[in-house]
């Protein structure tokens, strides 16, 4: 039997397209080589501390993220971040350098030198840059408000939000309402203040999770989707008559009208090498540097620290081998027992990949040295744990645009197939659930045009058979 659609990977991507198109009255069937579904977005509940494996918030200024929480009837349970978020760390000469959070945070506090806050306070005055020239974040945070800026704090915000190196990713694929501001107002600070005016916010300023975790989003997901099948290796996809052919190895083949690749970069990659050379080229190139996440669970009264923020980041100057540190349970409520807390390091990404493949013994004691001296923290904790992952997030480069645009492109080298992920919009739960509502979209388009065509050619077959009798055949 021929399904609507069979999308490879039952990630956050992959499931949210697939209740998409089963709202649009597609039959569509999920395809995932784990045993559970979900891929990062785990949350896991260790005797009541709730450990985040993946992402841990999303945007609560995401209409669209928004509307999925309500559809799937998740909204009664979604938990804001707490009254305990209070200021923002950075590491600054191996200590914790507290940020207010208004906007004048970065003026106000003495982690920038006096001379670093007067070069970011003329960022009014300098010239508008080129719209067309792709730059790295390194680049333009330099050229708008100094070096200095540059590298004390976008450089620790770029490897705390995307594990990467901000002299690496482009600003246009990742920070474009940033740019936006610049080009549109002269400046980000003029931008900032008439979006203050005008009753607009910034992205980031509200956050929410579920009180479950992350992990509460790809089971609500799955649940709602017609047909969701794990433990499938997915060998091989070929075009034919029908579709595609999805060769599933010993669990047989899946014929289906349309395929949407759901996949890390790597794995799409290897199962377009036969259906899109341009397009196994263009994920082929996206590198996704591992990255290690430590968590932690710690009465309160071994922790010296108020913990009054969403946690620190760190410049790599200060080498100090973490991103960054998020404060858990004074993110949200129920994030660990009555009296204790709770705390994740992120290690690794472009930065240090090599740190990242430590084993667990000696990442652990790695990070409990770090939090001990910035934290002042004493003896040892209630809960440890350390999850590996080999591929962390896609690394949005200079020039990230030029292969979207390649990758956007492939129903027209191969129609019906589609791809969706992380790699392509913007790492987010948020933005993910927004690319896989418009990659339903693009599905149904197509599975609509195609209908149209088949019924057109019935329609011309039918006319020409009726019309055949009109020259009789005669045997002579």
């Amino acid at each position: 039997m021929t399904i609507d659609v069979a999308i490879i990977g039952g990630g956050i991507s992959g499931l949210a397209t697939a209740w998409e198109l089963r709202k649009r009255g597609y039959r569509a069937v999920v395809l995932e080589r784990q045993v559970r579904t979900g891929g990062n977005a785990f949350s896991e509940n260790i005797d009541g501390f709730i450990m985040e494996h993946g992402p841990s918030t999303i945007n609560a200024y995401d209409a669209h993220a928004q509307a999925v929480s309500s559809s799937l009837g998740l909204g009664a349970d979604q938990t804001y971040l707490g009254d305990g978020v209070k200021r923002r760390y950075l590491v600054g000469g191996g200590k914790l350098k507290p940020i207010p959070i208004h906007p004048m945070g970065f003026i106000t506090a003495d982690y920038m030198s006096f001379r670093g806050r007067l070069r970011m306070m003329m960022e009014p005055l300098m010239r508008r840059g080129k719209s067309e020239c792709d730059e790295s974040i390194q680049d333009y945070a330099a050229r708008r408000f100094g070096q200095e800026f540059a590298e004390r704090i976008m450089d620790p915000l770029v490897g705390g939000l995307y594990g990467g190196r901000a002299d690496e990713l482009s600003m246009s694929s990742l920070l474009p309402k940033m740019l936006m501001l610049e080009h549109k107002y002269g400046s980000v600070t003029a931008g900032m203040i008439a979006r203050s005016v005008q009753g607009g916010h910034m992205p980031g300023k509200r956050l929410y999770s579920w009180r479950a975790g992350i992990g509460t989003l790809p089971r609500a997901l799955a649940a709602k989707c017609e047909d969701v099948r794990t433990g499938i290796t997915v060998r091989t996809i070929r075009r034919n008559a029908s579709g595609y052919g999805i060769d599933c190895g010993g669990d047989g083949v899946v014929q289906a009208r349309a395929v949407v690749l759901a996949t890390q970069p790597h794995v799409a990659s290897a199962l377009l090498d036969e259906l899109d050379v341009d397009s196994a080229e263009a994920t082929a190139s996206i590198s996704s540097p591992p990255m290690a996440v430590a968590f932690f669970g710690f009465r309160r009264d071994q922790v010296d620290h108020p913990l009054d923020g969403l946690g620190f980041l760190a410049a790599e100057v200060e080498n100090i081998g973490l991103t960054g540190v998020q404060f858990n349970s004074t993110m949200f409520s129920r994030r660990a027992p009555d009296g204790c807390v709770s705390m994740t390091a992120y290690v690794g990404g472009a930065r240090q990949p090599d740190l990242a493949r430590q084993p667990e013994a000696d990442l652990t004691q790695l990070v409990q040295e770090r939090l001990s001296g910035l934290l002042g923290i004493r003896g040892v904790p209630l809960v440890s744990r350390v999850r590996h992952w080999n591929l962390g997030l896609p690394q949005y480069r200079v020039g990230h645009s030029a292969l979207v645009e390649k990758l956007e492109t492939a129903c027209e080298r191969s129609p019906g197939l589609f791809l969706t992920g992380n790699y392509l919009a913007g790492p987010s739960v948020a933005a993910c659930l927004n690319k896989a509502c418009d990659t339903a979209r693009l599905a149904d388009d197509y599975m609509a045009q195609s209908a149209t065509s088949q019924q057109h050619r019935r329609v011309t077959s039918a006319f020409n058979v009726e019309e055949e009798p009109t020259c009789p055949r005669f045997a002579f």
